[in-house]
């Protein structure tokens, strides 16, 4: 397989999954604005899912720009980080529907985290299969640090959900802020 293939299909599934939240957020049945502030909390877990989803996918872009071949490793990491991504349109829309009740925010804190988990993953894998590239290494490396302090903060926000939904919310969106730009350094280094 090559590297396209393998991006072309993170790509479909990634779009696929924006397309799925999407399709849950349901019209209003009036034409109120106090109908539609009803939907505040729907709202406010779509903005965040969708603002992960758009970091996963410009991050894995980069990510992907280092490879120069695909092997089997990498393949079955992409498809461990693909399988929770699906998961975030489940609870997305249950702590939407549910005005981030304390276990959906829980709950989404621990799939953020299993997220979190598989990237980290497909980031070793990927620097395994390239041993020999200092630069690579060097990148990953201040990837790896980004990735353990967001494991940190959603493992946090796991517990804290079950104190004050706010302030896992807050850790949650943390972490995105942190993300949100991906890394230039590895469009840099693959220009050297």
């Amino acid at each position: 397989m090559t590297k396209t293939r393998l991006e072309a299909f993170s790509d479909g599934v990634t779009a696929i999954i924006i397309t799925i939240m999407v399709l849950e957020l349901k019209p209003i049945p009036g034409p109120t604005w106090e109908e539609l502030a009803g939907l505040r909390h729907v709202f406010l877990s779509y903005i965040v899912s969708f603002l992960m989803l758009g970091i996963y996918w410009g991050n894995h872009h980069h990510l992907i720009h280092t490879i120069k071949e695909v092997r089997g490793g990498i393949i079955w990491a992409n498809l461990h980080l693909l399988f929770w991504l699906s998961l975030i349109p489940f609870t997305t829309a249950w702590m939407g529907e549910n005005h981030f009740e304390k276990k959906t925010v829980a709950l989404y804190a621990l799939v953020a985290n299993l997220c979190g988990v598989a990237y980290y993953i497909l980031l070793m894998i990927i620097k395994n299969y390239n041993p020999d590239n200092q630069k690579l290494a060097d990148l990953l490396r201040k990837q790896t640090k980004k990735g353990m302090i967001s494991l940190i903060l959603y493992t946090t926000a796991i517990g804290t959900a079950f104190i004050h939904e706010a302030i896992a919310g807050a850790l949650i969106i943390s972490v995105a802020i942190m993300w949100l730009i991906p890394d230039r350094n590895i469009e840099r280094s693959l220009k050297e």
